[in-house]
């Protein structure tokens, strides 16, 4: 049970911000004309490049908090208002604006015949930076995997272990969708226009926003507890 919670809470807070279709579309304008084999194996990299990377945060997430002596209560807080900043930010977003920025991201690296001219082994030196981070996995998305890591670090050693491995199986499946997304980018644009996947994301955002409520209050109500007790 505590393997199901982590796993949908983690996936509800981190699906938005890796966000595959959103991000497939800047993907698609970053690599531009390439072959469809060429984007398979760049999805398969920046993929496999995801996993290991948000796996890391998530095992040194709270090596990082004791090392800069920041306590949970105070990441759940600070963490969720981020989240849930977040969520609004996308929720109150325009459909007009977001088409309009992933067409101007697109048409910022064509030359004047439309077409790109990067070598295959450019694109490769860049499936972790910046395909993988920022474009994928951004600093919001660490933000999100150092709260998730504060959040199931209270508890039992089982509970902590249940929902460590909730949430990598989270980080797991969002990257397969990457993979699914960035492969297939050429031919998922074409039936998906930004502003449905927008709408879709909305949906999305409000979930976000709520996740974000709720973590922030976790902590704030933690910290209350704390001050009145003393």
């Amino acid at each position: 049970m505590e393997v199901w919670n982590s796993f949908l809470l983690a996936f509800s807070a981190l699906f938005p911000l890796v966000n595959p279709l959103g991000s497939a579309l800047v993907f698609l304008g970053l690599v531009g004309d390439a072959p469809a084999e060429t984007y398979k194996r760049l999805a398969r990299r920046i993929a496999i490049n995801n996993v290991i990377f948000l796996a890391v945060i998530e095992m040194l997430g709270s090596a990082i908090l004791n090392f800069f002596g920041i306590s949970l209560p105070i990441v759940q807080l600070s963490g969720g208002l981020v989240i849930a900043a977040l969520g609004w930010g996308v929720l109150n977003e325009n459909d007009e604006s977001a088409a309009a920025m992933c067409q101007q991201r697109e048409s910022s690296v064509r030359d004047a015949d439309g077409k790109l001219t990067i070598g295959e082994r450019v694109l490769e030196a860049k499936a972790f930076y910046p395909f993988t981070f920022p474009v994928t996995s951004g600093p919001g998305t660490l933000v999100v995997m150092l709260t998730l890591t504060a959040h199931i670090s209270r508890g039992a050693l089982t509970d902590k272990i249940l929902g460590h491995v909730g949430v990598f199986a989270a980080v797991v499946l969002l990257s397969a969708l990457v993979y699914v997304c960035y492969g297939y980018a050429p031919k998922i644009t074409k039936t998906i226009s930004p502003s449905t996947a927008h709408r879709i994301l909305r949906v999305v955002a409000f979930i976000l926003l709520c996740i974000g409520v709720q973590i922030a209050w976790n902590g704030l109500s933690t910290l209350l507890h704390d001050v009145l007790k003393g």
